[in-house]
């Protein structure tokens, strides 16, 4: 009798600690950000490679600080800049700014304030020049907000950009100099990288000092040519606002770039001899100084983005000649890891020219000095050259395409070591010697945790263990996502799944696949997922099976892997999502009768194509931001993956979801932002008409003034509570 009720009390424990676990609401996710984790951002090494400094927002103040601290122990140093001298300086600023950065010799700041964002990551700001020493605080300039500041080596000059032209300020006098004068908005940038540049090739800075200071390259986009995008803001007056700036469509004209070398001393501006034809579709999508100060290199690319020139340019003459060049079948990815190596007489390179990504030593003449890493797996990241000690550092998927770890190779020997061994994913963060590293560790089970690092991977100190998340997520009942291989076809697509806490074997459970899917991309990491996460865990308490499955295209498992979509976006990526849901259907703890897709940006247009052409697989599909038609996005990114409509019309037809809306059988959510930027709320406004005139049924919501990330006030909760009751009423 006591044995039986010792077993019937135990029972009760466990129901009881079973419904003791918090309910997951969307509040928690979008508004309270319950399980949103400490980040350890802003990290700013100095040159002494043991200190950094970083923005911190001081609360018994209200101003925002800059403060140094010691990277060993974490302890604070001193005060590098107190909000509480802005403020007094000048009220109106409330001792808040955006950003900060050093002269080369750490005793000048420039100060951001007062930013306003123009595209994803372009900006303007009002900047300030602060004298760390004397604390001394003056404008930069009282022309107007100013773009990119950047100081030069000696720290006595300032170039930036105003209105589309280069300035630069001498500090010791005060004059302002205009370098550029046909500078004028959607006609011609000087210094600035224009729209698509900034989007797809991932700059907007387009102007850089020479190593002894006396020069700057900068390049010229000329968008004449280039036609127009207008987009409504509305402002609760009685006509919208009408937003204008250049877009480039894919086959249509580009804006003509040409690359330019000023000198301070002769005050001439020397035009770099890259092409003989003036009106070449080319792009070049880096310029990048050698460490001698009259050679500049430039990255040259045709349109189809795969023949790669690296040319050496006289910035005395402006006469080039070919260093090195790539060539590939589909296209070749842009990164910035040209590292020089003994004063510039070689160089680091990365490329994918044996199938997988890897590390490479060059000559001036182009011929390779030696292969650093090899095999089977891609490099993730390059993280520098540390010459002293004859290392170079990176991140890799050499354990399998879900991890990423951190590791070492000697130049000379091309001995390798793991610095982060640990399954998941590491990232690092290394100071300006290469002394130490900060370490970001996460797995899709465990959110971020931060720890500083020597050179040889040894654990310095820990920063932030996320312990207090954790325990939210025990609390509230997270259940750990599952790593599973599916079939398609004759590849195995990597895949996660989360289940309920209650999952019966014998039961059957709706299926909600989340998808991004494009060229690269990977939504299938062992790492931490962030707020998505919370809300497949909110899901799976009200009972769905969350899955995502990384198709065809995607990236860190080799060239072939990846680039088999070329000239057929959206294809092979759709077959292996449809034969994935067919998979699930088939296991007897799945309704194959209600699986859903949903899918932002290229997960959007993934979405759509997914219901239309699996229209016997999918019942219910959510679309945010889709691309619904590829001759609607921009040239640089669709034409690197399909070339153009002209060249390839069939890749584009067959692709595009809008023209598949016929097949539509069943529940379709389309929502967009009317300002995005990106891709345009025309994608979605044409989607919506072709579905009407075809007679097809479908749900659509609109985010007024919102761009493609959809966020402010309460749109991310706002959009999250229709994507719920949408799942809800029709999955």
């Amino acid at each position: 009798m006591k044995q039986f009720t010792a077993v019937l009390w135990m029972a009760l424990i466990v129901a009881t600690a079973a419904t003791a676990q918090k309910k997951i609401t969307l509040d928690d996710v979008w508004t309270k950000y319950t399980f949103y984790p400490s980040y350890v951002s802003g990290f700013n090494f100095l040159k002494d490679g043991t200190h950094y400094t970083k923005q911190n927002y001081d609360r018994f103040k209200s101003v925002m600080v800059v403060n140094k601290y010691n990277l060993k122990t974490g302890k604070k140093v001193e005060n590098i800049f107190d909000g509480e001298d802005l403020k007094d300086w000048n009220s109106d600023l409330n001792g808040t700014f955006e950003d900060y950065s050093f002269s080369a010799d750490e005793s000048q700041m420039l100060i951001a304030t007062e930013a306003e964002a123009i595209y994803r990551h372009s900006s303007k700001s009002n900047y300030l020049i602060y004298d760390v020493n004397t604390k001394k605080i003056q404008p930069l300039s009282d022309g107007g907000k100013q773009q990119l500041a950047a100081f030069n080596p000696a720290g006595d000059k300032v170039a930036f950009v105003r209105n589309n032209n280069l300035f630069i300020k001498d500090l010791k006098t005060g004059k302002e100099k205009q370098i550029t004068q046909d500078g004028e908005k959607n006609k011609v940038i000087n210094g600035l990288c224009d729209w698509v540049y900034e989007e797809e090739f991932g700059q907007d800075r387009a102007f850089y000092w020479s190593p002894d200071g006396n020069s700057i390259a900068f390049m010229r986009f000329d968008e004449s040519a280039v036609k127009q995008f207008v987009m409504p803001i509305y402002t609760n007056s009685e006509y919208p606002e009408l937003y204008t700036f250049k877009y480039p469509k894919a086959g249509e004209a580009n804006a003509n770039v040409s690359v330019h070398v000023y000198d301070l001393k002769s005050g001439k501006t020397t035009p770099m001899q890259t092409h003989k034809d003036a009106n070449a579709d080319i792009y070049f999508p880096r310029i990048k100084w050698t460490p001698n100060e009259n050679q500049l290199c430039i990255f040259k690319m045709n349109r189809h983005q795969n023949h790669l020139e690296v040319l050496a340019a006289n910035t005395q003459t402006g006469e080039t000649q070919l260093v090195f060049e790539e060539k590939n079948e589909y296209y070749i990815d842009i990164h910035d890891n040209m590292t020089f190596l003994n004063g510039g007489k070689e160089f680091i390179w990365t490329s994918e020219k044996s199938g997988f990504n890897h590390i490479y030593i060059y000559n001036m003449d182009g011929e390779e000095v030696a292969q650093l890493t090899s095999g089977k797996y891609d490099i993730t990241e390059f993280y520098g050259v540390d010459e002293k000690r004859g290392l170079v550092f990176y991140q890799a998927a050499e354990e399998n395409p879900q991890e990423r770890q951190i590791y070492s190779v000697q130049l000379d020997v091309k001995k390798k070591k793991t610095l982060a061994k640990k399954a998941g994913r590491s990232s690092a963060q290394f100071s300006a010697t290469f002394d130490y590293f900060v370490k970001t560790y996460s797995n899709i089970n465990t959110p971020y945790q931060f720890s500083v690092c020597d050179f040889k991977g040894k654990e310095v100190r820990s920063i932030e263990d996320n312990q207090r998340t954790k325990d939210r997520m025990k609390s509230y009942g997270f259940v750990d996502a599952e790593f599973l291989k599916i079939p398609s076809g004759d590849v195995e697509l990597n895949a996660y799944m989360i289940k309920p806490a209650d999952f019966k074997k014998n039961k059957q459970y709706p299926v909600l696949m989340y998808v991004y899917g494009g060229p690269g991309s990977q939504t299938v990491k062992d790492s931490w997922l962030g707020n998505n996460m919370a809300w497949f865990q909110m899901l799976a308490q009200q009972g769905y099976i969350v899955v995502s499955v990384d198709n065809r295209g995607t990236g860190a498992r080799g060239e072939d892997f990846k680039k088999i979509t070329y000239k057929e976006l959206g294809k092979y990526e759709t077959i292996d999502q449809i034969n994935a849901a067919q998979w699930l259907a088939k296991q007897k703890y799945v309704d194959g009768k209600r699986i859903g897709i949903w899918g932002w940006s290229y997960g959007g247009y993934m979405s759509s194509l997914c219901l239309f052409k699996g229209n016997d697989v999918f019942k219910t599909a959510i679309a945010v931001a889709p691309v619904t038609n590829w001759k609607w996005y921009d040239s640089i990114y669709t034409e690197r993956y399909m070339r153009t409509p002209k060249e390839n019309n069939n890749g584009y037809e067959e692709n595009s979801p809008i023209n598949f809306v016929d097949r539509l059988k069943g529940n379709y959510l389309l929502i967009h932002g009317t300002a995005d930027d990106n891709v345009h709320f025309q994608n979605s406004a044409e989607m919506a008409k072709a579905l009407i005139k075809a007679n097809k049924q479908f749900d659509t919501y609109f985010y007024t003034n919102r761009n493609h990330g959809i966020y402010g006030d309460n749109a991310r909760l706002h959009l999250f509570t229709k994507m719920t009751d949408f799942l809800l009423e029709n999955l």
